[in-house]
């Protein structure tokens, strides 16, 4: 019976790790066409246009923790991809910075909160860290960010009453 749980378990830990993997994009991912990293990555959020070509976002992971932006170039070929969800992308979000910039250093939020009395809106992104935060953006009604920093996840709050 012992032998037969730790091989179980041994099984569910390596499919967790596997789903955790899916939410990259391939390897290969050099060369591809933005037809085949698709059909590898599923729907894309967005398509952006870029100096060099497009640009594919990807959120992905439990709660959006990651997003995975693929570069194409003239040709419509992958040239690079990169997780944007960072401390170092974090830290280049600055008070003044307009919104369209945020959204295209970070990609979409992975939630959104109305403030009271028209004040504006927070974007939240939850990303991969130890400390149980994730990134908040304050924007203003003109859509200007008034401050950003990080701030405690609603589901690590022990005041909470779930």
């Amino acid at each position: 019976m012992q032998q037969r749980l730790s091989t179980w378990t041994l099984l569910l830990g390596m499919c967790l790790l596997s789903a955790c993997s899916s939410y990259a994009p391939p390897d290969a991912l050099t060369g591809m066409t933005s037809d085949a990293v698709v059909a590898r990555m599923g729907k894309p959020d967005m398509e952006r246009r870029t100096d060099s070509g497009s640009r594919l976002e990807f959120p992905r992971g439990p709660y959006g923790r990651q997003t995975w932006f693929v570069y194409f170039d003239v040709g419509g070929r992958a040239s690079r991809a990169e997780q944007v969800l960072t401390e170092q992308n974090f830290q280049r979000v600055t008070p003044g910075m307009a919104q369209d910039a945020v959204s295209e250093l970070l990609g979409r939020p992975g939630e959104t909160y109305l403030l009271a009395r028209n004040r504006g809106v927070v974007w939240n992104y939850r990303y991969e860290n130890q400390i149980c935060r994730w990134f908040q953006i304050e924007l203003t009604p003109e859509k200007q960010v008034r401050s950003a920093g990080l701030g405690p996840l609603p589901e690590c709050d022990p005041r909470r009453d779930d």
